[in-house]
C-alpha cells in the first residue's frame, strides 16, 4: 500500500494550479455570455415563486426563487435566486458570485448561477452601489442576423 501513497502525493503536487478568478463589473455584462465572476452587493430580495414541496413526492425539493437587486460600483442588474441561494442573498449582504450566467427573461438581462457556479456571502465591501445603471431595466430586441 506504501507505493500508492507516494504516487499520490506526486500526483497532487503536479497539479496545475487554479486559475486565479477574474473579477467582472455588472456593467460589462452582455446578453448571452457566462463564466462571471464577480463581488456584489445585495439591495433587495423578492421572493417570487414559492412551492412547497408537494407531498405526493418525495423527492422534489420545495422551489424557491426569488429576484434580488444586486449591484457594484459600475450598475445594478437582477439576480434570480433559487432554493438555498434564496437565503444567502439578503439585502445588505455582499456576495461574491462565482460562474454566474446571464439569462434573458422578456428581453432583459438577468444573473445568474447554475449548479456549475457558487454563490458565497463575503465581507460588507467598501464600494457604493450605483443604482442609476439597472442592466435589468434595459430591454433587448432578438435580431435575427441573415448572412448574405
Amino acid at each position: 500500500m506504501a507505493s500508492s501513497n507516494s504516487n499520490q502525493q506526486e500526483v497532487e503536487g503536479n497539479k496545475p494550479a487554479k486559475r486565479k478568478p477574474v473579477f467582472t463589473k455588472v456593467d460589462q455584462l452582455k446578453p448571452g455570455t457566462s463564466g462571471h465572476t464577480l463581488v456584489a452587493k445585495v439591495l433587495s430580495s423578492d421572493t417570487v415563486v414559492h412551492k412547497p414541496r408537494p407531498s405526493s413526492a418525495h423527492n422534489l425539493r420545495p422551489t424557491l426563487i426569488a429576484e434580488c437587486l444586486i449591484g457594484d460600483d459600475t450598475a445594478t442588474i437582477i439576480f434570480t435566486a433559487r432554493n438555498e441561494q434564496v437565503d444567502l442573498m439578503k439585502a445588505g449582504n455582499t456576495v461574491i458570485l462565482r460562474n454566474a450566467k446571464i439569462d434573458m427573461f422578456k428581453g432583459s438581462m438577468r444573473l445568474a448561477v447554475d449548479k456549475w457556479g457558487r454563490v458565497e456571502v463575503t465581507e460588507p465591501a467598501d464600494f457604493v452601489v450605483k443604482e442609476d445603471n439597472n442592466l435589468s431595466l434595459v430591454e433587448y430586441e432578438l435580431v435575427n442576423v441573415v448572412e448574405e
